[in-house]
């Protein structure tokens, strides 16, 4: 026989004299068996279970045969055969034969997955989700076999009760076994135990419902004992019930109303953790997925979620002090060491993945894998853990699970401790492949060590909060000022000290909102001392803590933002910067406090996430007011992340409007199929209809600033011939109502349009703007294309044509959105569009400025020289050349201008000087609607300055001005130099009072 493995990846015998009994015993066997265990291959294999393991012995010797095919065939073939005869059991066989059927199914499938892992045949993942498949194909039969007892019994009323298929038996059946831990996860241990939560629809399948629940708990009870009793042939499954909601007020099975509400109004943190590997293992599967789908508000909160951190740490304290954690649990050593549950455990790198989760995967379904070396790689990309530290831990992991699996594969018992003895501890080391216990321990000390310090320094350690940054006192119990706190704060800058310190009173005393509770002044408490100091560094600290005063105020409770600061101490620093220089974010914190999650979300260098998870969330949700909740909150979350990282400088002005574009288009493309889908259930479906969005304007380009708002055309196309909507009703719910074709695109894009721009509880999307569709504010919501193509063919003017060079479709369907684009393109490469642009465009120039003038000093958009006039030349050229050089167009004005000097219509030296006024314009209009808003006087606050200042560096860190009237100057300079261009490339526009 040829063996499917290598003899020299097996580990040699650590005993000989076992392994030499193995192999006569498993000769005895037979002809077959005793040519196998003289070979070479069979030989090893033989000593090497037998040299190790008692249990993998006494297993090769009962399933022999099994052995034999698996040798010849691999572990696939023979895992596959082991469960073969669970999907197929005959629906008559007695519960006694399908015992002995469920038993033999194990033997052998554990032996195929031993003998894959111990061969190096399979990696971890394999064998622990062939673990997981075999105790998930045990439970379906066993479900099926109790099922249909209860509906002979006249209990139940099953449609799949005669059907052989385990899986069909138990559809509509109203009874949910979802898996947990590490069965849920696909990564059952090889002695483990399955962690089960058995729930029940009442009104599924029960003939009376009132009655339900003796009927399901009498099966839960069933399926306990079918799968852990021992019997001559084994046992399939030792069975663990207490995940259950509440399990000690509780029966075997809970129903899922009961479920559901328990969990909405009770439910833990820790709850939430061992959720996130549930998923539906055997009966009606369904009805599991819908009620996994009912609590994912639970599981996964809507904010991030900081405050859970102190309390599932906790658990790690409780589980240590419960298996008493001490000697060789409480530090990492090798005999006697618990590698599940002792420190550097495999449960601290479930914990580090799973509290990871619970923050971040509320936002971001992406984080949501159920498996932990899933969820590492996926923290791990997404920024919310050290690569470094996601490796170290995947490593350990998956050492530390083949130790398991050896610890507990010796005599079949669900260990997780190291042998007390140098003898055993060689023993698993041999086990393991390890050429001596030496480097074994060497390896284990060391992968432990860096979970202990990643977990540790996660967690365990408290952040710094800076209370060594305060020189002095700072008491705020009482009524009255502390003396040496008053010099404390005087001392820190602070203005008013009394003021301040009686601000921070009532927050301590509990008379605003967020500090009601009492852990949220605990939190208050510890995070005083950095929260004054941060405060303190601003221009003018009284404002600004004033300011946070008027976020506390409109809190609903404190705790989550208190939390969030306290496990995040560098947070501080930035909401005390923002809150020092601009007030106009500092009012927008206050109506959206979840928007300070922007800060957090921000930080680190992952600016535009919320633009990378909102289109998975969105797809998560079951309905449009979910998604449109879900978007509203992202959004206002990923405007103020950018606005913050533009406000300190970290992100320039080109690459804030990219990342505010693509948050504005990851909201749209994310919720048309949603409004599309709602609408369709109401009106039914136009036959080859869809519709697209195009954006123009600031977002069309790709430049979008703080508050800008959305240009928009919808745009709709359908199969030749169609004149009404048609559609089928859902079960349940009321016929569609047909619409003619116009009707419904129009009535389909007001509610896109109100989906984007209506309010809700975080706020609304934007505002949308639809003047610059064909016809203007005159014409339909939504155009057809052929209306928009025959628009532009006949119709158009130059200014519309000139909006259109910035076009970009957003949303629909790919097919329709490369027609729009045909037909964007078509319309711009008329000649009739070139031969009118520059004229057109020097006079709608004149009639701006005479009907427009700049609102101030300030107005770098609408003033002589202005953002307008460089917009201007880009957009008339790009007509003026795109018949002959179609390479010109883009919808990004600085890419456009570049285009224009590469075929010759600008000089390099005039785009270069179009392109450095174009930034700086974006950049003051920005900085002063962050700060500011509009203003109108010559001189700036001091804080608006220096940020301002600080934007131009970034701009150009050589001839940056270094003060105020040196941007002045610098701004008069540009102005002037756009002005010579505009005229000399388009005309001077003529108006009365004009001066050059």
């Amino acid at each position: 026989m040829t063996a499917c493995f290598s003899p020299e990846r097996l580990p040699r015998p650590f005993d000989p004299a076992a392994a030499a009994l193995a192999v006569d015993h498993f000769s005895e066997r037979g002809a077959a068996e005793r040519d196998f265990a003289a070979s070479p291959a069979g030989a090893a294999l033989i000593a090497a279970l037998g040299g190790h393991s008692p249990y993998l012995a006494e297993l090769a010797v009962r399933e022999s045969a099994a052995l034999l095919a698996l040798a010849e065939r691999g572990p696939d073939v023979a895992f596959e055969r082991a469960l073969d005869p669970l999907s197929r059991i005959d629906p008559a066989t007695p519960r006694a034969a399908l015992a002995t059927i469920l038993r033999q199914a194990k033997r052998q499938g554990a032996l195929a997955a031993a003998v894959a892992d111990i061969t190096g045949l399979w990696a971890l993942d394999r064998v622990t989700g062939a673990l997981s498949d075999l105790a998930e194909a045990a439970i379906d039969a066993a479900c099926a076999h109790l099922l249909r007892d209860a509906a002979a019994r006249g209990e139940l009323k099953l449609s799949g009760a005669a059907r052989a298929d385990p899986r069909l038996v138990g559809r509509n059946s109203g009874l949910v076994v979802l898996g947990m831990g590490k069965l849920g996860g696909r990564e059952l241990n090889y002695s483990s135990d399955v962690d089960l939560m058995v729930l029940y629809e009442p009104t599924a399948a029960a003939y009376h419902a009132d009655r339900a629940q003796a009927v399901y708990v009498r099966i839960a009870r069933d399926l306990v004992r079918l799968l852990e009793e021992r019997t001559a042939e084994g046992y399939v499954f030792r069975t663990d019930l207490r995940l259950r909601p509440d399990p000690a007020a509780t029966p075997l099975a809970v129903s899922i109303p009961a479920a559901i509400t328990y969990y909405e109004s009770m439910g833990q943190n820790w709850e939430r953790a061992a959720m996130i590997k549930a998923r539906p293992v055997g009966a009606d599967r369904a009805a599991g997925e819908t009620f996994l789908r009912e609590i994912r508000p639970f599981v996964w909160r809507r904010h991030l979620d900081f405050a859970a951190v102190a309390d599932i740490h906790s658990i790690k304290r409780q589980i240590h002090a419960h298996k008493g954690a001490k000697g060789a649990n409480a530090t990492v050593q090798v005999e006697g060491h618990d590698v599940k549950l002792g420190r550097g455990g495999i449960r601290e790198i479930e914990f580090t993945a799973q509290v990871l989760q619970l923050i971040w995967g509320g936002r971001d379904p992406g984080l949501r894998d159920p498996t932990t070396l899933g969820a590492l790689v996926a923290l791990a990309a997404a920024g919310k853990i050290d690569r470094k530290a996601a490796a170290d831990l995947a490593d350990a992991y998956v050492f530390l699970r083949n130790l398991e699996h050896r610890l507990q594969m010796v005599a079949d018992r669900q260990t997780h401790r190291m042998p007390e003895d140098a003898e055993g501890v060689a023993r698993i080391a041999s086990f393991l492949g390890f050429a001596d216990p030496e480097a074994f321990r060497s390896a284990f000390v060391a992968h432990m060590a860096k979970v202990e310090r990643h977990y540790g320094r996660m967690f365990e350690s408290e952040p710094t909060l800076g209370a060594e940054a305060v020189d002095g006192s700072l008491v705020f119990t009482g009524v009255e000022d502390d003396p040496g706190t008053i010099a404390t704060l005087s001392a820190m800058g602070y203005a008013n000290p009394s003021g301040v310190a009686a601000l921070v009173r009532g927050w301590h005393h509990g008379h605003t909102r967020a500090t009601r509770s009492e852990r949220a002044r605990e939190l208050l408490t510890a995070l005083m001392p950095a929260l004054l100091a941060a405060f303190a560094k601003q221009r003018d600290p009284d404002t600004a803590i004033q300011r946070l005063d008027g976020v506390f105020s409109r809190l609903a409770a404190g705790v989550q933002v208190l939390s969030l600061l306290a496990r995040n101490p560098p947070l501080l620093d930035r909401l005390a910067g923002v809150l020092g220089a601009a007030p106009q974010l500092a009012d927008h914190l206050s109506s959206h406090t979840a928007a300070l999650e922007g800060l957090l979300m921000g930080a680190g260098g992952t600016v535009g996430s919320a633009a990378a998870t909102l289109p998975a969330l969105l797809q998560d949700a079951d309905h449009i007011e979910e998604a449109m909740e879900a978007a509203r909150r992202l959004v206002q979350e990923g405007k103020f992340e950018i606005d913050a990282a533009t406000l300190e400088g970290t992100l320039d002005v080109d690459a804030a409007g990219e990342a505010r574009s693509a948050l504005a288009d990851a909201a749209m493309s994310s919720l048309l199929p949603h409004v599309t889908a709602a609408f369709a259930e109401r009106h039914g479906k136009v036959k080859g209809g869809a519709l697209a969005i195009v954006a123009l304007g600031k977002l069309g380009g790709r430049e979008m600033l703080p508050g800008s708002d959305l240009d928009l055309i919808l745009i709709y196309d359908h199969a030749e011939g169609a004149e009404m909507s048609e559609g089928r009703a859902r079960r349940g719910a009321p016929p569609p109502r047909p619409l003619p074709v116009s009707q419904y695109f129009t009535r389909l894009a007001h509610q896109m349009v109100a989906a984007i721009a209506a309010p809700g509880a975080e706020g609304k999307l934007y505002e949308v703007d639809m003047r610059l569709r064909p016809s203007g504010s005159k014409g339909p919501v939504a155009v057809s294309l052929s209306a928009f193509q025959r628009y532009h063919a006949e119709d158009a003017w130059t200014w519309e044509r000139m909006a259109l060079t910035r076009a970009r479709v957003v949303a629909g369907p790919a097919p329709l959105r490369r027609r729009v684009e045909a037909a964007i393109r078509s319309a711009l490469l008329r000649p009739d569009a070139a031969e009118k642009a520059i004229p057109d465009a020097v006079a709608m120039r004149a009639r701006m400025l005479r009907d427009l003038p700049p609102d101030g000093p300030w107005d770098v958009k609408l003033g002589r020289g202005g953002l307008v006039e460089v917009e201007f030349i880009a957009q008339a050229l790009q007509l003026v050349q795109a018949r002959r050089h179609p390479e010109t167009l883009a919808t990004t004005t600085r890419r456009a201008l570049a285009n224009l000097a590469a075929v010759g219509a600008l000089t390099a030296e005039e785009a270069a000087t179009l392109v450095a006024a174009e930034r700086l314009w974006r950049t003051v209009s920005g900085l002063l609607r962050l700060t500011v808003g509009p203003w109108r006087e010559e001189a700036l606050p001091d804080s608006v300055a220096a940020a301002l200042l600080n934007a131009c560096r970034r701009l150009d860190p050589e001839g940056a001005p270094v003060d105020l009237p040196g941007l002045q100057a610098q701004m008069a300079t540009r102005a002037k130099a756009v002005r010579a261009i505009f005229e000399y490339r388009l005309g001077r526009p003529e108006i009365q009072g004009d001066q050059a």
